[in-house]
């Protein structure tokens, strides 16, 4: 079967503004929910974070009613703890205990435009296993961004994602999700892989936006589906960290939408200059 050909949305400067503007109530949401998240906290309290959040910012969430087939996504976060890797629904009974990891992922709209990033955060006293593996998701993730500038193709993204968890240790990077375009829709061309080969893909140019989401767990890449037909978890059970950002490509370097600063501290790191568009 011949594959459809990508359909890759560009956008102007000022559509990428209010891009902005989606990604800072991102930024918001998900360090609100960072700092609520504690010993005896459910899940669905930190979904009312969130939604507090989007309240006062006008803005409306990507996430709610979302539909892929199996009925409409019922809440405005996936809060995925331990094991659960993606599109874990929050739930009123499930409460955050001491040492648990739980994953954030959180999407939002601002004048018809969105912006979607995730965060792990750590509950409490957690084990050294668990905090390395956070933080090697989180590298990995810049190592990505790092890469979204003109003329590079979506493979050198994946590939350095890939190369930077393998050089953090035996971890699995999940199968067959990953990163994706975003604009007027949550969801777009491209998909981003988190392993690949560089020099291949769709090549980056000015005006494109991508979220780009590592997936890595202390075991096997396999996952499985839930019955609900939303939640992803690992098939041996072992945790999973998950980190994202939404990140513009434009002529003079990336701007990570959906990071307070614009990705500049970070990327700085790696020896990649933001857009002067990020100011």
């Amino acid at each position: 079967m011949r594959r459809r050909p990508e359909r890759i949305e560009l956008k102007s400067a000022e559509q990428i503004q209010a891009m902005r503007r989606a990604g800072l109530v991102v930024a918001e949401a998900l360090q609100a929910m960072a700092a609520a998240a504690a010993p005896g906290v459910s899940t669905s309290d930190l979904d009312q974070v969130a939604r507090d959040v989007l309240r006062r910012a006008g803005a409306t969430s990507s996430f709610l009613n979302y539909d892929i087939g199996s009925g409409p996504y019922p809440a405005v976060i996936c809060a995925s703890v331990n094991d659960r890797v993606v599109h874990g629904i929050p739930s009123r009974r499930e409460k955050l205990a001491d040492g648990d990891i739980i994953s954030l992922d959180f999407g939002a709209i601002v004048d018809g435009w969105h912006g979607d990033a995730a965060v792990t955060v750590l509950v409490g006293a957690v084990s050294d296993e668990a905090r390395a593996l956070s933080e090697a998701c989180e590298r990995a993730l810049w190592a990505g961004l790092a890469q979204a500038r003109a003329g590079a193709r979506i493979g050198d993204i994946s590939h350095a994602v890939e190369s930077s968890v393998r050089a953090a240790g035996s971890y699995g990077i999940v199968a067959g999700y990953g990163g994706h375009g975003i604009g007027s829709a949550m969801h777009m061309d491209p998909h981003i892989l988190n392993y690949g080969r560089p020099g291949k893909g769709s090549r980056l140019v000015p005006g494109m936006a991508v979220a780009i989401e590592p997936m890595i767990t202390l075991g096997s890449r396999a996952t499985r589906e839930h019955d609900d037909g939303w939640t992803v978890s690992t098939v041996d059970r072992s945790w999973s960290a998950h980190w994202e950002h939404t990140v513009a490509i434009l002529d003079d370097g990336p701007w990570v939408l959906t990071a307070p600063d614009g990705g500049r501290a970070r990327l700085a790191e790696l020896g990649v200059q933001v857009s002067a568009l990020a100011g």
